[in-house]
């Protein structure tokens, strides 16, 4: 239930997410979800991807500071106060959030959480039968 993101470090310049985005549509990989946070100097730019060895690979030859990292996906119910329960059980279990990302179309919002322990995650959010999303789900192309 681990899902492979990749965090890149770029230069808070014109055209450098381009050169990003073009390294990985050159290769035929498929960005799956995308998340940016930046300050004055640089952006970190979160990447799910088709093929995360292979981009990672790509834009360690091109350049970029490149770091591959463990994240959770799951959905909940795209209803007001659906984020309320997955954050009252990850609450509940002392597990903090680095950092998450969603979005929502339809029934469900999925979301992407960088906690300090994916395993206690997983476990936490299987314990109350939240939907995990598998790995193989995100990387389709």
């Amino acid at each position: 239930m681990i899902i492979n993101q990749l965090s890149v470090f770029v230069e808070n310049k014109s055209g450098r997410l381009y050169e990003v985005m073009q390294t990985l549509g050159d290769a035929h990989i498929n960005v799956s979800a995308l998340s940016i946070a930046d300050t004055s100097d640089y952006g970190i730019v979160r990447l799910i991807v088709s093929d995360y060895e292979e981009a990672f690979k790509l834009l360690k030859e091109q350049g970029f500071s490149v770091q591959k990292t463990p994240v959770i996906g799951c959905k909940v119910p795209n209803t007001p106060g659906g984020l309320k329960a997955l954050l009252g059980y990850l609450a509940e279990d002392d597990i903090s959030i680095e950092y998450m990302y969603a979005f929502s179309i339809g029934d469900d919002a999925s979301i992407i959480l960088r906690t300090e322990n994916c395993y206690k995650t997983i476990e936490n959010l299987s314990k109350h039968q939240m939907e995990l999303v598998k790995a193989s789900d995100i990387y389709q192309v």
